[in-house]
C-alpha cells in the first residue's frame, strides 16, 4: 500500500495489521491468536469487570475467551483521550464525536477492516455511517454508546423539571426562592461552547444559528458574551464525575448538564435527583472504539472490537452507564437494562440530539471558527477572562 493510495493513515511497525484503505488490507492479520494483552483509553464507567458490582462485568469473558488481559486507563474529558492516543502506548479509545476527527485527521488512529468484525452488521444503522467517524468511506471505528447530555437537578430544589437551560445561563431565582449564583455548574470542555450555541439558537433565533458546531464569527461571539456572563454563577466548571456527584451532594449545587452516569448513580443512592432535557434539545455524544494507528496488540483490539457490539455486552454497559446501545439487539438480550431499558435512555431521541463534533474552519456556511479558537477562549472563559 503506497502513501499516495492511503494517505491518512500513519503504517504501524509490526508485519500483521489490519488496514480498511480503499484498495483493501496491505496484510492478512490472522486472528486465531491474540497478543495476550489490550490497552484502552475508555470513559469512566465504560469497561467494567465487576469489581464496582459483581453483575456489571463484561471484561471477565471477554479475557476468558481470548486470553486478551484488558488494561484501562480511564480518561475525563475528550481532550485529554486527544493527548493519550498522542502519546502513544494504547491499542483502542472510545472516542466522542468532538475527539474522532481529530483523531482521524491527527493520524492518530487508522481505518477498520469491517469484515474482520462478524458483529459489524448488528450496528444501528443510524451510526454505521456516522460522519463522526466515517471520512471518504472508510470507517474509523465501531459505534459503542450514545446519549444525551442531561440537566441534571435537585428535586428538592425543582418539584417541576426545568424547562430551559436557561437555569444554567440566565441569573435567576430559583423555586426555593435563592439565587441561581453558585449553584450551578458548567462542564470543563471547550465542547460545552455548542450547549451555549443551542441555547442560543433558541433564545436569539436572529442569531441565525443553525448547527451548534459550525459557527461563524458573530455568532461565536454572541455565544462567548453568554459564557462570560455566565462565569460569575458558576459553582464549578466539572469535569471528574465524581467531584460532580459530591459537589450535589454536598456543597449546595442544584442544577448542571450531566451524563445519564451520574444521574443513575446518584439515584441509586437515593438522592433527591432527576434530569430532564429542556425544550431546547441537548447536546450529545455517540462514542465509537477507535484503533491505534500504531497498536501494538492489533488481533485482541479487533477481537475486543468484535465483543464490544455483542447485544448482551451492549446492554449491560447501556445499563450500567445509561446510555444507549449502539446495536438495537441489544435492547432486548440484557436482563439488566431490562424491558424498555432503551426507551428510558432515549433511543427514540436520537434526532432531538446535536451530537459532538469537532468544530472545523470549512462548515456549510463558508467559514467558521474551528475548534482551537474554541480551546483557546473557554481556558480564558474559565479563568475568568
Amino acid at each position: 500500500m503506497t502513501p499516495a493510495r492511503c494517505p491518512s493513515v500513519v503504517r504501524p511497525l509490526f508485519t500483521l495489521i489490519a488496514a480498511a484503505c480503499a484498495a483493501g488490507p496491505a496484510f492478512a492479520l490472522d486472528m486465531s491468536k491474540g497478543e495476550g494483552v489490550l490497552d484502552i483509553i475508555a470513559w469512566p464507567g465504560y469497561i467494567e469487570r465487576g469489581e464496582t458490582d459483581k453483575a456489571y462485568d463484561w471484561v471477565t469473558g471477554f479475557e476468558q475467551a481470548t486470553g486478551c488481559e484488558v488494561r484501562v486507563k480511564t480518561a475525563a474529558t475528550s481532550d485529554e483521550m486527544v493527548s493519550l492516543m498522542a502519546k502513544g502506548g494504547y491499542d483502542l479509545v472510545t472516542a466522542s464525536g468532538d475527539a474522532s476527527l481529530r483523531l482521524i485527521y491527527g493520524k492518530r488512529v487508522q481505518p477498520i477492516d469491517p469484515s474482520l468484525i462478524p458483529n459489524w452488521d448488528k450496528v444501528d444503522p443510524r451510526l454505521k455511517d456516522a460522519p463522526w467517524h466515517t471520512v471518504a468511506g472508510q470507517h474509523y471505528g465501531t459505534p459503542y454508546q450514545w446519549g444525551p447530555n442531561v440537566l441534571m437537578y435537585s428535586t428538592a430544589v425543582f418539584k417541576e423539571a426545568p424547562t430551559s437551560w436557561a437555569v444554567l445561563f440566565e441569573p435567576q431565582t430559583l423555586p426555593d426562592g435563592k439565587p441561581n449564583q453558585g449553584r450551578v455548574q458548567a462542564y470543563d470542555g471547550a465542547i460545552y461552547l455548542a450547549d451555549a450555541a443551542l441555547y442560543l439558537k433558541h433564545a436569539k433565533p436572529e442569531l441565525g444559528i443553525q448547527d451548534p458546531y459550525e459557527l461563524t464569527e458573530p455568532q461565536y461571539q454572541a455565544v462567548l458574551d453568554l459564557v462570560r456572563k455566565q462565569h460569575p454563577l458558576i459553582h464549578r466548571y466539572w469535569h471528574d464525575y465524581n467531584v460532580q456527584m459530591s459537589d450535589f451532594k454536598n456543597e449546595g449545587v442544584v442544577a448542571s448538564g450531566s451524563w445519564p452516569f451520574q444521574v443513575n448513580t446518584l439515584l441509586a443512592e437515593n438522592q433527591a435527583i432527576a434530569s430532564t432535557i429542556p425544550v431546547e434539545g441537548a447536546t450529545g455524544w455517540a462514542d465509537t472504539t477507535m484503533l491505534h494507528a500504531e497498536a501494538a496488540h492489533p488481533v485482541c483490539a479487533y477481537k475486543w472490537l468484535n465483543w464490544s457490539l455483542e447485544p448482551k455486552v451492549q446492554g449491560d454497559v447501556a445499563a450500567w452507564f445509561g446510555s444507549v446501545p449502539s446495536v438495537p439487539a441489544a435492547c432486548t438480550a440484557s436482563s439488566l437494562l431490562g424491558e424498555g431499558g432503551c426507551q428510558t435512555n432515549g433511543y427514540d431521541n436520537f434526532d432531538k440530539i446535536a451530537f459532538w463534533k469537532t468544530p472545523q474552519a470549512k462548515c456549510e456556511q463558508g467559514t467558521c471558527v474551528p475548534y482551537s479558537r474554541w480551546v483557546q477562549d473557554y481556558i480564558a472563559i474559565m479563568g475568568g477572562r
